[in-house]
This record gives C-alpha cells, sequence and structure tokens, in this order.
C-alpha cells in the first residue's frame, strides 16, 4: 500500500496505525512506511510477530470453545485488517450458519472488510463504529439485524481495549455489553501487559505516541477485574501460551507473557 491513489478519503499514510501495524507483525501486505517504521522499532524491542501470532491462535481457540456452547452469534469488536482464521471461518465450522458483527473504527479496515465480505452471505456484516461507544454499536441497524439478544452472543474484545486509557473506561465498555448480553453468553478478552517486561513497557508506549491509538499495558488485576459479572473458565486469566493451546509449539511461542487473555460465560 504504497501507491497514494490507493489511500482511502480520510486516512493520513503518515501517521503509524495500530491496525496495520498489527497486519505488518503478521506478515500483511496492507500497511505503509510509517505503519512499518513504528512496527520495525517495536519488533527491536522484542518478539513482536511471535507476540501477535500467540493472539490470533488464541482467537481460534477461543472461539471453537464458544462456539462449543452451542452459540451461533458473534459481535467481534475491533476486529482489525482480515487474515486467517477469521471469526466467521472458525464459528462456521461448528455453526454454518453462524452470524458474525464485524466492528471497526478504521477506514481502512472498513474498506478492506467490506472488499472480503463482499458476494457472502447475508448473515455476516462490518460496522463502522467505535468501541468506546458501546450503544451505537449495539443499537446499528446492522447489529440488531442480525444479533437475537435474548438468545446467548460471543462478544470478542481481541488486543482492542489496550487501545483504550483509563478516561475511556474499558471495564465500563465490556460491562456495557455485559448488561445486554443474555446468560449463557461468553465475553473473549486479549489484553496486553508489561508485568514481566515493565522498562520494555516505557518504549514500547513511547513508539505508539505517534500512532492513532495509545498502547496501555494493564496489570493481570486490572485485566481479571473487566471479567466481573462473568464466570471465567479454566483456565482463568492467564498468559496467551497457557490458554488450552492446542499444539506443543504453541505453547513454546515466545512472548506469551505479554498478553492476558481469558474466556467467560454470563451466568
Amino acid at each position: 500500500m504504497t501507491n497514494p491513489s490507493r489511500v482511502p478519503k480520510g486516512i493520513n499514510p503518515s501517521i503509524p496505525n495500530s491496525a496495520r501495524m498489527y497486519d505488518y507483525y503478521l506478515g500483511g501486505k496492507d500497511n505503509f512506511a510509517a505503519d512499518r517504521e513504528a512496527a520495525e522499532k517495536i519488533m527491536a524491542l522484542g518478539p513482536s510477530r511471535e507476540i501477535c501470532l500467540a493472539n490470533r491462535r488464541f482467537l481460534g481457540r477461543a472461539v471453537r470453545h464458544v462456539a462449543a456452547q452451542g452459540i451461533d452469534q458473534f459481535i467481534d469488536l475491533g476486529t482489525g485488517l482480515p487474515n486467517q482464521n477469521n471469526v466467521h471461518e472458525v464459528a462456521r465450522k461448528a455453526h454454518p450458519q453462524a452470524r458474525i458483527v464485524y466492528v471497526d473504527f478504521d477506514p481502512v479496515v472498513i474498506v478492506h472488510a467490506r472488499a472480503l465480505l463482499a458476494g457472502t452471505d447475508a448473515g455476516i456484516t462490518i460496522v463502522h463504529a467505535d468501541v468506546r461507544e458501546p450503544a451505537a454499536i449495539l443499537d446499528a441497524p446492522e447489529t440488531r439485524r442480525l444479533i437475537d439478544f435474548s438468545k446467548p452472543v460471543g462478544v470478542i474484545f481481541l488486543g482492542v481495549l489496550h487501545c483504550l486509557t483509563d478516561k475511556d473506561d474499558p471495564w465500563g465498555v465490556v460491562a456495557e455489553f455485559r448488561d445486554r448480553m443474555a446468560p449463557g453468553s461468553a465475553v473473549v478478552i486479549s489484553h496486553l501487559t508489561d508485568d514481566a517486561h515493565p522498562e520494555v513497557g516505557v518504549a514500547a508506549r513511547e513508539v505508539y505516541e505517534d500512532a492513532d491509538a495509545p498502547l496501555i499495558h494493564r496489570s493481570h488485576k486490572q485485566v481479571t477485574h473487566m471479567f466481573d459479572g462473568f464466570d471465567l473458565v479454566d483456565p482463568g486469566v492467564t498468559h496467551v501460551a497457557d490458554w488450552r493451546p492446542d499444539e506443543a509449539w504453541e505453547k513454546e511461542l515466545a512472548g506469551s507473557e505479554w498478553w492476558y487473555v481469558g474466556v467467560a460465560h454470563k451466568p
């Protein structure tokens, strides 16, 4: 994405973008020079690609778990640029008619998601909205068309809540979704932490000061607080490699200690 004619309207390619940086970490091509430069600074601090791969693998494991509980409707918040094993691809292995609402605020993500979803059935949609405004997402016409809140729903916050400041109240954001979810619903959260590497965490946050969204590392206690009102499934809030790995190599991925993850159900 270096051709100016391909830059969506309203996008400043000179400002690093967290979604495009994540795309670069995963080996994608939907990024600009500023994104790559910022990402390389982060990669110099640690195994960033492995960290992002571990998070992506967790998504697949978590969605499979939720789908196995009979849940066939999902809201994926801060979905990011399309990659392998998107939520609908995983969920529909268990429920071929599963309904998925993708949500993102980034115009670049919206453009790519709509291109990906073009020609697919009406059971998958993308909503252009800000996770900091839950009511706008919950009441969006496309959300209401696909999601029946009288039945269990899976709500996914994968690597998005650490882009919210304390003033944005990520705990309140999760709670607002929780209050609309039926009993038996599930929440999936992954969140970056620097508990094991506080000095590196400072350097990483400095890189994100020039990006379009902040990076807020949080402690195990702070992330666990996001699950208030839910019942955590084993093994609780843990490092990403310790959450039900499918294969031995997932357990060995470097940088697992940078993620706290968990899955929980609403009683």
